[in-house]
Parts: structure tokens; C-alpha cells; sequence
């Protein structure tokens, strides 16, 4: 009988202590509130940046390098004398020919005066004039001869590095500089083919190249190729951005986000709310009360940006989710909520580097 009472008398002890095991037991998640916000449909891609105008300039002809008239990292105004290689007999026949030409000319005024008083023939003045156009024709040939000798900046723009020496001799088409206008400047990409229904000429983008980390460049869609590559199917685009502090340069690797269709309101949560599974998505929804639960909800998730996913079905705005410590929820389950430690719900991180 009395190992009957002590065996009840635990049992009694046991079933005591049950609440309390339970209410030490509730999983501490974190949570965040689903809410509306703007919401613009995006497309991303990456690209490479482009001068608006950008050539390796080089003569024309061949020759030894007399003057060269421009510094490394120069701007130069279109026009600008670059480089002139060593004139050799050119003046000399230039000047022969020239004279040739006054003689012709002379030759024809004083003829045509003399036609006047019939003292020549129609047929000497028509040899003067072919004479007098044939004597100019040599002159502007040699003249163009001596100018393919100086090259000269086609464009206004940044020179680069100066290739060339005094004295050195140049092949025709060596290159002697770079030259790039550099504001505005094209940054070039591809997106995949089903995104250009939303695309069109003039929406607005945004870049980022990873020597600037954090900012982001405003671009504007100028250009859509008439013609999808049948290889990748991937049809290219061209933004045009200021850059009027020269801050970048043609090469350069960007990411181009370009904005797509009208701004709406979306429900959006942190992406580290969502539990994704082969069934489906889901998220847990705090049920509110002096011991709080949650019950698991299936959701239909859209497009995401950044640290944020946008909710299509499932949640109403207000909806109070969990954030982290899932894996340790089942419905039904208490929980205890702690906020000192949220994840990120930015929608555009900009991660810090190693």
C-alpha cells in the first residue's frame, strides 16, 4: 500500500510539472511585420562600358616623327594638332606646283582678253581653263600629301598614353594614342529574350561597377538591338549615362538593373522568412496572444530585390511573420519573440567586400 502512495505521489509530481516544461520549451524566433510597399519590376544584367566616341589614332602615312604636341591624359578640342612627321620634298613640289597653277591662271585671264579682240580661238581658251583646273587638282593633292602628315584629334576627348618618340618612325596605321569622349558615356548589355516585351527606349536604370562599391550610376535606356543573337538568344541594349567627372572608363564590367513596367504596391517580407520547399513555399504567422503560436501558411512568392521578396498570395499587409528559428516551429508551436537580431530586409545591399 505504501509503494502505492509514493508511485502516485509522482505521477501526481510529473503531471504537475508538464505546463512548466512546456513553457520553457517555446522556441525564440524573430519576426518582422508584412507590409506594402512600391514595387518596381526589374531586370538584371551585366555589361561593358563604352566611349560615347573612342579611337587609337595613327598617320596616314609613313614617316619620321618631327613634332609631337600633346601630353599624356590631355583633353584636346576637335581638330587639335596631334603629331607631325618629317616633311621631306613636299613643301619643294608643293611650291613648284603652285607655281605652275599661277601660270595657268595667268595664262587663261590673259587669253580670255584677247578673245575679246578675236585674237585667239575659243578652242586656246578652253585649253587654258583645262590647263589652269588640272595645275590646281596637283596643288591640292600635294597640299592633301603634306596634311596626311599631321594627325589631329578627330573628336574632343581624353588622350591616353603617348605610344610614340621623336625621331621614331612610324609605319602607316601605327597607333600613336587613344583618344575616348568620355561624357556621356554607353554601357552595353544583354538580356535574355523573354524580358524585351517590357523594354523599350527610354526607361531608366541603374549601374554599379565594382571600383566605385555602394553607388549606383542613373542610365537611360538608348538603343535596343533590332536583332536577337541566335546563338545565347540574348538581344543587346545600350544605356547612356553622364560622366562628367570622368569616373568611368571605357572597359569597364557593370551590373545594370533596368527598371520595367509601372510602379505598384506589393506585399513584401524579408527573403529570409520564406520557407521554400519542393511542395511549395510557406511562412509562419504569428498568432497573437499572452502565450503567443504560429500557424504555417502556404504563400505564392514573385520577384525578389535585394535582401526582399515580393508576396503574390497568402499574407495580408500587417501580418506579423517569422523571421528566423523556423526549423524549429511545427504548427501550433509557442513561441518567444526576440528582435535584438533581425535579418536584413534591404532592397539594395550593398555587402561589404573581403
Amino acid at each position: 500500500m505504501r509503494s502505492l502512495l509514493i508511485a502516485l505521489s509522482a505521477a501526481s509530481t510529473l503531471l504537475i510539472a508538464v505546463p512548466s516544461y512546456a513553457q520553457d520549451t517555446a522556441a525564440t524566433v524573430s519576426t518582422a511585420v508584412a507590409r506594402l510597399m512600391p514595387w518596381q519590376d526589374s531586370v538584371q544584367a551585366v555589361g561593358t562600358l563604352r566611349a560615347a566616341q573612342g579611337s587609337d589614332l595613327a598617320a596616314e602615312t609613313s614617316g619620321v616623327v618631327d613634332w609631337i604636341g600633346f601630353d599624356s591624359g590631355a583633353m584636346v578640342a576637335a581638330g587639335t594638332p596631334l603629331l607631325r612627321l618629317r616633311l621631306n620634298d613636299e613643301p619643294g613640289r608643293l611650291a613648284e606646283l603652285q607655281a605652275a597653277a599661277d601660270l595657268a591662271r595667268i595664262t587663261y585671264q590673259r587669253d580670255a582678253k584677247q578673245l575679246r579682240d578675236q585674237a585667239v580661238s575659243q578652242a586656246t581658251i578652253d585649253a587654258d581653263l583645262s590647263h589652269l583646273h588640272a595645275a590646281q587638282a596637283q596643288v591640292q593633292e600635294e597640299q592633301a600629301l603634306i596634311d596626311e602628315k599631321t594627325v589631329r584629334a578627330p573628336f574632343a576627348g581624353r588622350l591616353g598614353l603617348r605610344e610614340v618618340d621623336l625621331g621614331q618612325y612610324l609605319p602607316a596605321g601605327t597607333a600613336i594614342v587613344t583618344l575616348q569622349a568620355l561624357d556621356p558615356i554607353y554601357v552595353d548589355f544583354y538580356v535574355p529574350q523573354q524580358s524585351l516585351g517590357g523594354l523599350a527606349v527610354g526607361q531608366t536604370a541603374q549601374m554599379s561597377v565594382d571600383a566605385y562599391p555602394g553607388k549606383q550610376f542613373a542610365a537611360r535606356v538608348t538603343a535596343i538591338n533590332p536583332k536577337i543573337d541566335p546563338a545565347s538568344r540574348m538581344v543587346q541594349l545600350r544605356a547612356t549615362l553622364p560622366n562628367a567627372h570622368s569616373q568611368l572608363l571605357p572597359g569597364m564590367f557593370a551590373t545594370v538593373m533596368v527598371n520595367v513596367g509601372a510602379v505598384r504596391q506589393q506585399i513584401t517580407l524579408p527573403n529570409a522568412a520564406v520557407v521554400y520547399n519542393a511542395y511549395g513555399s510557406s511562412v509562419f504567422v504569428v498568432v497573437p496572444g499572452k502565450n503567443p503560436t504560429v500557424r504555417e501558411a502556404a504563400v505564392t512568392t514573385g520577384d525578389t530585390r535585394g535582401d526582399q521578396v515580393a508576396i503574390l498570395t497568402g499574407l495580408n499587409a500587417g501580418d506579423e511573420v517569422v523571421t528566423a528559428g523556423q526549423v524549429k516551429l511545427r504548427p501550433g508551436a509557442a513561441i518567444t519573440i526576440n528582435n535584438s537580431v533581425v535579418p536584413s530586409d534591404n532592397p539594395s545591399p550593398n555587402p561589404a567586400e573581403e
